[in-house]
């Protein structure tokens, strides 16, 4: 079993940037690929970037493709989302999942563990 813990989310202005973390324990975060989510008041949860086990690999949505940067050290059992240019459309709750399939998917109902959130608020 995995435990994640999102940091670094708050209240930012249009054109902001935000690093949101997410530190994993129980397991070593190398066995897993990992996901970053978002979901917005009355939303579906929202896929967002995944990163492979070693970082090889990583995967973005279209609507943040360009804006959103997804890293990962495991040597400090975390994984990074660099989000830039951010509008008010990108207010949400920010989780992260660990999944540990030996292949990357999009679907939220795939990832194993999640993190609680973290609360991202970007005001025009």
């Amino acid at each position: 079993q995995v435990h994640l813990v999102e940091s670094g989310g708050g209240l930012m202005q249009a054109g902001g940037s935000l690093r949101l973390s997410c530190v994993a324990s129980g397991r070593t975060l190398s066995s897993y690929n990992m996901g970053w989510f978002r979901q917005a008041p009355g939303k579906e949860r929202e896929f967002l970037a995944a990163i492979s086990r070693f970082g090889g690999n990583t995967y973005y949505a279209d609507s943040v493709k360009g804006r959103f940067t997804i890293s990962r050290d495991n040597a400090k059992n975390t994984v990074y989302l660099q989000t830039n240019s951010l509008k008010p459309e990108d207010t949400a709750v920010y989780y992260c999942a660990s999944d540990a399939a030996s292949t990357i998917v999009r679907n939220p109902e795939a990832y194993d563990y999640w993190g609680q959130g973290t609360q991202v608020t970007v005001s025009s």
